[in-house]
């Protein structure tokens, strides 16, 4: 007799094995040709099981949004008046990022299926909102009371949601080779160096200097400067000939303080 016994191997939680157990058969059968009761029956459980855990047979295909979801909330409530809101929002979208590199052979799986299935591609497209909703609920707070601050929130977490899955997509169709996470940096540069402060300017984009200069203060104000006898800043604009127009007129207004 041996005196050592063989450990039978822990089952996965049902909710493991009810996902699965629904890619096995999505993969094997097509997403259409499976039903419910075919994964309970593979995974070994009940319907109310699966019910208890997913509310229908898509929500199986995205199996961890909803705790992504609430991790972003909870990332972006946490932030205070020091953290840079743009740069905030693009923390939180990398988030997202971690998420589907935790399994890049699911995820990978997950693409292709949603390619397949126009239901699925819908549905993706309802869970992308909510993340770019969430961004934008963020940014409203954070820039309200600015001009525009409703607009600018919207448009930004727009570029954070665009640019976050354009690098994503990328590394799903290349089967979930290289590194995600350089991808998605890269492609967030260009959100934060559109819309974001920053203590260097970015290439192509303008620079400001402000210098106490009393007397041409006075002059550039007029009587109401020369009256008081109040010394003005001045602000000197330095901006590259191919500046953008809005973007000198945003340097403009953030050095006099009115962005």
């Amino acid at each position: 007799m041996s005196s050592s016994s063989a450990v039978p191997a822990a089952k996965p939680p049902i909710r493991d094995a009810l996902v699965a157990a629904a890619f096995r058969l999505f993969l094997e059968r097509g997403y259409e040709q499976t039903t419910v009761d075919d994964i309970v029956a593979l995974a070994g459980v009940g319907r109310r099981s699966f019910f208890r855990y997913f509310p229908s047979k898509e929500d199986v295909v995205f199996p961890d949004h909803e705790r992504c979801l609430a991790e972003m909330t909870a990332f972006l409530a946490a932030g205070g008046a020091e953290h840079e809101p743009v740069r905030r929002v693009c923390d939180a979208a990398r988030l997202v990022l971690r998420m589907y590199a935790e399994n890049p052979t699911f995820s990978v799986q997950r693409y292709r299926l949603t390619r397949k299935v126009p239901g699925l591609r819908a549905y993706e497209l309802s869970v992308v909102w909510r993340y770019e909703r969430a961004l934008a609920e963020y940014l409203r707070a954070r820039f309200a009371g600015r001009p525009d601050g409703t607009l600018r929130a919207d448009v930004i977490a727009a570029a954070v949601v665009a640019a976050h899955n354009n690098a994503l997509r990328s590394w799903l169709r290349s089967d979930g080779k290289g590194d995600p996470g350089a991808a998605v940096d890269h492609a967030l540069g260009y959100v934060q160096t559109t819309f974001g402060r920053s203590a260097t300017a970015p290439a192509g984009a303008t620079a400001t200097v402000q210098a106490a200069a009393p007397a041409a203060a006075a002059a550039w104000a007029g009587p109401a400067g020369a009256a008081t006898g109040q010394p003005d800043d001045v602000v000197v604009l330095v901006s590259r000939r191919d500046a953008p127009l809005w973007r000198v007129v945003q340097e403009l207004e953030t050095a006099l303080g009115r962005s």
